[in-house]
């Protein structure tokens, strides 16, 4: 409950520090007691626009509608969402100002409750009971620090990464209190930029203050994405033996142990981090598929199981645990339960892509529990669809589907799919040797390595011949040139970057064009999309916002509102 002590000169202070009156307020508590309490607590630090939500989905509707400055949300909700699925959605969602703040409240005090809060970093976690005096100074105190990161919170909603983190250092030289934080955000948009060693140099900055586990877990990301595994490996190893509940340290451990090809041991790791944080439906999905690949047939039904339950209600609820669970099924040849559950994957989730995967999982689920008939019928209408639909799927869908085909006995179509990945991903040496594999299994290894060579030159001379028309000055031209170049290889990286740099350099010569620059942005969002963290993403981003109409003001921080 909430305890009303006599306001004290300090706290009176502080009350005019903000002008908590022109606030917008939600307040979310599946009992009415606790939100008239809470009501009243805002009331009288003068918040006067307070509006209450009894249960999560409310909350989502009411933050659909309305910019709350300030929501006061319990961790525990009742049926539905709860805090930390409400908090969840309204991130994904963008449904909160980069000013507002977020206050997780809850009696809660066990690990698993407050983790689970904490890995969606709400402003501040509250235990209940609450004092007038404790919810005021926690209210001013991540206030003021949201003023310091407004503008920089709005650029990064915008991918203007590299424009933040100009504002990072600004902040820096001015606010001295929030250095580390700052120093924080300036490394996350310098990997977001693509520069990794800009983001190593504010992680090192941090280290030289303070010994802050995040810092060397930043350090250890870097070292991972430079291929320096076995570093990688001993610096996440190192942050978990101090803090053994720092749960992202031991998520990055399992990613690393993946890419040094050990799944026993990052199948162990995410164990480990699934016990001490179960309700994380991105943890448990990827324990479940690394627990498949391995053939841990009941630690993967453990876990995709958990993932279905827990991913109910969040917006992070995903088809892949449904398609992995009816995999499981069909290896332990319990074939009607996996088909049920394709039925109600297709239910659960909309679209055509769904629709393709579950027919693939179908036609794998028949194959691997020795129902070749089948498998056979499930691959011939997966023929069927490609020749009726010209669009492809995204390139794991394309590998996997590639794979049932051959197996089924189908030639031309999985050949024809893995050409359109070559294609689109000609100079990505990994997914090229993936694709080998498959020919190799197909026993096609020859033929494979022919195709590969002339589909990556296809992908080359189509890309050349759009810089080329740039480079001599035929901008219309090479603009043409590389629309129609999206169309046949809408997922191809470098023709997605020269389309977009080309539409940008038609507009640094010929002026802003309104179109053109909302067709680069939709291009450069989709590479964003397919792999974030690209440098030169960021720097496309950069001169294309410096193109638009009061780009001069925002260089120099000026808030047009």
């Amino acid at each position: 409950m909430i305890v009303d002590p006599k306001p004290t000169a300090n706290l009176a202070t502080s009350i005019d520090l903000v002008d908590w009156a022109s606030k917008n307020y939600l307040v979310v508590d599946d009992f009415i007691g606790i939100r008239q309490l809470l009501r009243e607590s805002l009331r009288n630090l003068g918040a006067k626009n307070i509006d209450q939500a009894s249960s999560g989905g409310e909350a989502i509707a009411m933050l659909a509608r309305i910019r709350y400055d300030v929501v006061l949300c319990d961790y525990n909700l009742g049926e539905g969402k709860n805090g930390q699925q409400v908090l969840e959605e309204a991130r994904v969602r963008n449904l909160l100002l980069p000013s507002s703040v977020w206050l997780m409240v809850s009696a809660e005090k066990s690990v698993e409750s407050v983790m689970g809060a904490a890995e969606h970093q709400p402003d501040a976690y509250l235990i209940k009971p609450i004092t007038e005096g404790v919810l005021l100074t926690r209210l001013n105190r991540v206030w003021q620090k949201k003023q310091v990161f407004k503008q920089i919170d709005q650029a990064f909603a915008e991918k203007d990464y590299l424009r933040a983190a100009r504002m990072c250092d600004t902040q820096i030289a001015a606010n001295k209190v929030h250095e580390m934080e700052l120093l924080r955000m300036k490394a996350r948009l310098m990997l977001k930029s693509g520069e990794p060693e800009k983001a190593r140099e504010a992680y090192e900055r941090v280290l030289q203050e303070r010994d802050y586990q995040w810092a060397k877990s930043g350090l250890a990301r870097i070292r991972m994405a430079n291929g320096e595994y076995e570093q990688a490996r001993q610096m996440f190893q190192g942050v978990i033996s101090e803090n053994r509940y720092y749960i992202d340290a031991y998520d990055q451990l399992a990613l690393t142990y993946q890419n040094m090809g050990q799944m026993e041991e990052a199948c162990a790791v995410l164990e480990r981090a699934a016990k001490l944080s179960p309700n994380s439906v991105m943890r448990q999905r990827s324990l479940g598929q690394v627990s498949l690949k391995l053939g841990n047939v009941p630690m993967a039904e453990k876990a995709f199981r958990k993932c279905i339950s827990i991913g109910e209600y969040s917006v992070m609820k995903t088809v892949d645990a449904y398609l992995g669970l009816a995999r499981v099924c069909g290896l332990k040849l319990e074939t009607k339960e996996a088909m049920q559950l394709l039925v109600l994957a297709q239910r659960e989730f909309a679209g055509e892509q769904v629709q393709l995967r579950c027919k693939i999982t179908e036609g794998m689920v028949h194959h691997e529990s020795g129902d070749f008939q089948r498998a056979r019928q499930a691959g011939d209408e997966l023929d069927e669809l490609l020749v009726a639909n010209p669009e492809r799927p995204d390139t794991p869908t394309c590998l996997e589907l590639a794979t049932l085909l051959f197996s089924v006995g189908h030639r031309d179509s999985p050949v024809e799919l893995l050409c359109y990945v070559i294609k689109n991903n000609h100079d990505n040496l990994q997914l090229l040797d993936d694709v080998q594999k498959i020919f190799d299994r197909a026993h096609m290894s020859d033929e494979g390595l022919a195709l590969i060579r002339s589909s990556k030159k296809e992908a080359s001379d189509l890309m050349n011949q759009g810089v080329s028309l740039w480079k001599t000055g035929k901008l219309p031209e090479a603009v043409a040139w590389m629309r129609s170049a999206r169309l046949s290889l809408p997922n191809n990286l470098r023709i997605l970057f020269n389309s977009a740099q080309i539409l940008i350099s038609h507009m640094q010569q010929h002026g802003f064009d309104a179109e053109l620059a909302a067709e680069a942005t939709e291009v450069l969002l989709h590479v964003d999309k397919i792999l974030p963290g690209q440098q030169r993403f960021a720097q496309l981003m950069e001169q294309l916002a410096a193109l638009a109409p009061g780009a001069a003001d925002r260089a120099d921080g000026i808030d047009p509102a």
